[in-house]
């Protein structure tokens, strides 16, 4: 007899997306369709200029929130939850005490700047820099956890002593290891691979914690969790209030890779790119980690089973904040949403050109001292110029990572999806095609992420025997082909090209 992995009439899957500035919780049907979201947001704690922290209290009250909302909403039960899904924001570091599991300071957030003199200091050795590279796929950064880790025990009266020399009475874990924790009273420390590779702490080939790395970056091994595949039963929910003991944990992931993940980017060469704030750009590279010669960072995707699947990575920083900054900024349009109209009151944006570097460069080009530029401007210029300059300039981004990615994967992309809010915008989703040469697929729900946590934790709990199964989850809306002529798509990127090159305060390296 074969004893089924969840209740028999448990038929929904509960993701819960922990996000920067806020939780979402979603009930998704084992067909896709979201029954219910709720999304709570949460305080943001700035202690000292460039410091960014987080509250875990807070944000677990957030989490109950959002849970019992979305439960609701879908007029469900928990005990109709057959299992749980977990994608959080990456790299955002807690440390807690095991016994009490009260967190011993603020979590330090990814965007928390407090360990770039270390980091400094650290890349003046090529030595470092290089094993670092080549072990971990990553740059020397504070954006990743393994300093804020070191910062935490050195700076909390105690801590470093309580942490190490055998006595492991602290835990470190990312959201998704301290959720992991809640969940289960406890009784589980684990981070999945994915979590794991954007530590500086792990050995990206042998997905192991590196006592190299460890070393480098004074990390004792006693605060670390135990590494975990991405689909799979974690652990069972204990003494929570808002669920039932017994529900399964059968999927965790980083918020980016949920998102390849939920757009089913499941062949070596599939990529998607996450429009939100900034630009997320994931490309699946199969099952060897190749290291970037352009400019980006390699990731664990996600590990199933024995088989860890691996992925390049590139984000530009601004790519929704350009369009808030029309609003906000210069208050051009009322709403976000306001730009795509006004854009398109222009058949063209006439010459002229956005470089949205209004905090610098990201990937490929890497120059933080880079200021946003507009060129191009006449008397002729208006504001549906620049609106629709604002939506090009954002498509050249990440027309930019994406060349990187086809590079350093030596393959031209097979298919482009997208998600995130300004994925709603057509005009955006049409030039993005054109300008990057490549077929745009939208999903009918762009809010990639949790559903990417549903589909590993339905993989994990056994509700879906295989990847194509599972891929059902994702539904495609709409297609948007390349349509623009070769000798517009050469004039566009030449001004674009020249507008980088005026934008940089660094000397270019291509």
């Amino acid at each position: 007899m074969i004893v089924p992995l969840i209740p028999l009439m448990a038929k929904h899957i509960l993701a819960i997306d922990q996000g920067t500035t806020g939780s979402t919780a979603l009930v998704v049907a084992l067909d896709g369709s979201t029954l219910g979201r709720t999304t709570t947001e949460f305080p943001q704690h700035y202690p000292r200029p460039g410091w960014v922290s987080h509250d875990v209290g807070e944000i677990w009250t957030s989490v109950e929130a959002s849970v019992t909302g979305a439960l609701k909403s879908a007029g469900v039960r928990g005990a109709d939850i057959a299992a749980i899904g977990i994608t959080n924001q990456r790299e955002t570091t807690v440390v807690w005490e095991r016994t009490s599991r009260k967190p011993i300071d603020l979590a330090i957030v990814w965007q928390c700047r407090r360990t770039a003199d270390v980091c400094e200091a650290l890349k003046k050795d090529p030595r470092t820099v290089a094993r670092v590279r080549e072990k971990t796929g990553l740059v020397i950064d504070a954006y990743f956890s393994g300093t804020k880790i070191a910062w935490l025990l050195d700076n909390v009266p105690g801590a470093r002593a309580r942490a190490g020399q055998g006595k492991g009475e602290l835990a470190f874990g990312t959201i998704d290891c301290w959720l992991v924790s809640e969940l289960t009273a406890g009784d589980v420390h684990a981070t999945d691979v994915t979590n794991a590779s954007r530590t500086l702490l792990m050995n990206l080939a042998r997905a192991e914690w590196d006592p190299e790395l460890l070393e480098v970056f004074h990390v004792p091994a006693e605060v670390l969790p135990k590494i975990v595949g991405s689909a799979e039963v974690v652990g069972k929910t204990r003494g929570v209030r808002f669920l039932p003991d017994g529900v399964p944990i059968a999927g965790i992931a980083g918020d980016q890779q949920a998102a390849l993940f939920g757009q089913a980017c499941f062949r070596e060469g599939d990529a998607k790119c996450t429009y939100g704030t900034g630009a997320f750009a994931l490309m699946n590279i199969g099952s060897r980690p190749i290291l970037s010669e352009h400019g980006l960072v390699t990731t664990a995707a996600w590990r199933i089973g024995k088989d860890t699947t691996y992925a390049l990575e590139g984000s530009a920083f601004i790519a929704g904040a350009a369009v808030q900054w029309l609003r906000d900024g210069l208050g051009i349009i009322g709403s976000a949403k306001d730009i795509e109209a006004l854009a398109r009151k222009v058949p063209a944006s006439d010459g002229v050109v956005f470089v949205p570097a209004l905090a610098g460069l990201g990937a490929p080009h890497w120059d933080p001292g880079a200021r946003g530029t507009i060129t191009g401007i006449t008397r002729g210029t208006t504001a549906a110029h620049l609106a629709r300059a604002t939506l090009e300039g954002i498509a050249f981004e990440v027309r930019d990572l994406l060349v990187a990615m086809a590079q350093d994967a030596k393959r031209p992309l097979s298919v482009l999806r997208v998600d995130g809010g300004a994925a709603a915008n057509d005009l955006l989703m049409q030039f993005q095609a054109d300008v990057a040469e490549v077929t745009s697929e939208r999903p009918t729900d762009i809010e990639s992420t949790g559903r990417g946590a549903a589909m590993l934790a339905g993989i994990g709990a056994g509700l879906f025997p295989s990847l194509e199964s599972v891929s059902k989850m994702m539904k495609v809306d709409r297609r948007f082909e390349p349509a623009m002529g070769a000798p517009d798509r050469a004039a566009h990127l030449k001004r674009w090209e020249e507008a980088v090159r005026r934008t940089r305060s660094l000397p270019s390296s291509s």
